[in-house]
């Protein structure tokens, strides 16, 4: 039988990518205008960056995780700017500088598809997006449920990726495959959960997608 401190630690995992709601949070200077657009020559449309959020759950997801990184979205290109659509407080388009600047110290990476000249086609392209833009405006999904209503940072790059160009980044866990050993993701979970996790919730996380084969590193600044 499973004991209450089983269940307890349980709770930890739906924690694991809650710095996405909040990453925007306290954000201190990042990266320069000049070195945003130096690097801008080496992405395209459909690469994907992270960042480690500086909220103040971003340490329970990197501790969850076993990963530096806690936040993501998809790189857009319009009008000659790049873009970052991600799962914030709502599925938004942000500016590239000012996402950068979010992250702590400024640091990212960015990844690609790495058959990306043959698989995101500008037709392929043109579907992602429009899949991406049924969840503009969506609410950011702190419960991390597995459905289209609400959706978190992770989520949201996957889902698009999957449906628009039938490419799974990383492969989906449940709330109870991650590291619930730190005192802090305790904390965390019990302060805003309590006792009521669905355990076998489907779940992917920045991580999952950072370490996916499918990607490789084009920019880390």
């Amino acid at each position: 039988m499973k004991t209450p401190r089983f269940f307890f630690m349980m709770m930890v995992s739906l924690v694991i990518l809650s710095a996405c709601s909040n990453h925007a949070a306290d954000a201190e200077p990042g990266k320069t205008s000049t070195e945003v657009e130096h690097t801008a020559a080496d992405m395209q449309n459909g690469d994907i960056i992270f960042q480690t959020s500086r909220s103040s759950q971003s340490q329970a997801i990197q501790l969850a995780t076993n990963s530096p990184y806690s936040h993501m979205g998809l790189l857009y290109e319009k009008e000659g700017q790049f873009y970052v659509y991600e799962a914030a407080q709502t599925v938004q388009l942000t500016p590239l500088e000012e996402w950068t600047q979010r992250g702590e110290e400024g640091h990212y990476v960015i990844k690609r598809l790495k058959d990306a000249d043959k698989t995101l086609t500008p037709e392929t392209l043109a579907k992602m997006k429009a899949i991406g833009e049924a969840f503009r405006g969506k609410s950011y999904d702190s419960y991390f449920e597995w459905t289209d209503d609400r959706v978190y940072c992770s989520e949201l790059v996957w889902k698009i990726y999957r449906e628009g160009a039938g490419v799974e980044l990383g492969a989906l866990e449940r709330l109870s495959d991650f590291d619930l050993s730190s005192e802090v993701v305790q904390t965390k979970i019990k302060e805003r959960y309590g006792k009521d996790v669905p355990l076998n919730q489907n779940v992917i996380s920045p991580a999952a997608v950072f370490e996916s084969d499918r990607l490789i590193t084009i920019v880390e600044n």
